[in-house]
C-alpha cells in the first residue's frame, strides 16, 4: 500500500510475513472509524459469501473490513486432502497477529481501531490473537464461532466479545455457553432463533449482521 492513502479505499491487497505471500481485500470507507479483521472458518476464504455480506452492512455503518486467507495457497492445497491446517488455532491465531501487526503500521491505516470477526474456528483464532493484542483490539464477534477451541486463552481477551449462535445450532450453543463463562471480559450471548449453523434461514444473516454493527460501534 502507497503511505498516507487516501481514504476511501477498495482493492486486493498482498501482505507478505514471514515470507509467506497473504492475500486480502480491504475496504475503507471515507467516514471509517474502526477497522474490522475477519478470520474465516475452515473450509472457507476471503470470498466467503456470508462473510462477504456481513462485511457490506459494517461497511455501511463507517466500519473498514479485511477479509484475507488464513492460508496461503499452498497451506489450503494441503488441508484440501489432510485438513491439517483448518483445527490449528495456533497456527491461525499466529497469522492473525502477524495481519494484524502489519495492519497498524500501516500509514493510512494507523488512526483506525481494530476489531475482530471470526466465524467456526475463525472465532478461535480471534479470540487466541486477541488475548495476545489486548492493548490494540478494541471488540471481538464470533459467529457460529468454536470459542472453546481456544479455551486457554479466553481469560486472556480484555476486548468486550459478542458470541452469536443459531437457535437450532445446538450442539455449538452449548460450547459457547461454555466458552462464555471462561471470558472475564465484558461479554455477550446472543442466540438468533430458527438460525442453524451457516444462518441460512431468512433473516438471519442480516440479523447477524445488524448486531455485529452495534457491538462494533459501540466499542470501536
Amino acid at each position: 500500500m502507497k503511505n498516507n492513502e487516501p481514504l476511501p479505499i477498495s482493492k486486493e491487497i498482498l501482505i507478505r510475513i514471514n515470507g509467506k505471500s497473504i492475500f486480502g481485500n480491504l475496504k475503507i470507507p471515507e467516514k471509517a472509524e474502526g477497522l474490522i479483521i475477519f478470520a474465516h472458518g475452515s473450509g472457507s476464504s476471503r470470498f466467503s459469501t456470508r462473510n462477504n455480506y456481513v462485511a457490506g452492512i459494517l461497511n455501511k455503518n463507517n466500519l473498514g473490513t479485511l477479509l484475507f486467507d488464513l492460508l496461503t495457497a499452498e497451506e489450503e492445497k494441503i488441508d484440501n486432502y489432510t485438513a491439517e491446517y483448518r483445527f490449528n488455532i495456533k497456527l491461525l491465531a499466529k497469522r492473525l497477529i502477524d495481519v494484524t501487526d502489519w495492519l497498524i503500521k500501516e500509514p493510512s491505516l494507523k488512526n483506525l481501531k481494530l476489531g475482530y470477526f471470526g466465524a467456526s474456528t475463525g472465532a478461535a483464532a480471534a479470540l487466541a490473537a486477541a488475548a495476545k493484542r489486548p492493548d490494540i483490539i478494541y471488540a471481538v464477534v464470533s459467529r457460529g464461532g468454536r470459542p472453546d477451541l481456544a479455551m486457554e486463552s479466553l481469560q486472556g481477551v480484555k476486548a468486550p466479545t459478542l458470541l452469536i449462535v443459531g437457535g437450532e445450532d445446538f450442539e455449538v450453543i452449548e460450547l459457547n455457553r461454555t466458552a462464555y463463562e471462561n471470558i472475564s471480559a465484558k461479554k455477550k450471548l446472543e442466540i438468533i432463533p430458527g438460525a442453524t449453523h451457516l444462518f441460512e434461514e431468512p433473516g438471519a444473516l442480516e440479523e447477524v449482521s445488524r448486531l455485529s454493527a452495534e457491538w462494533f460501534t459501540r466499542y470501536l
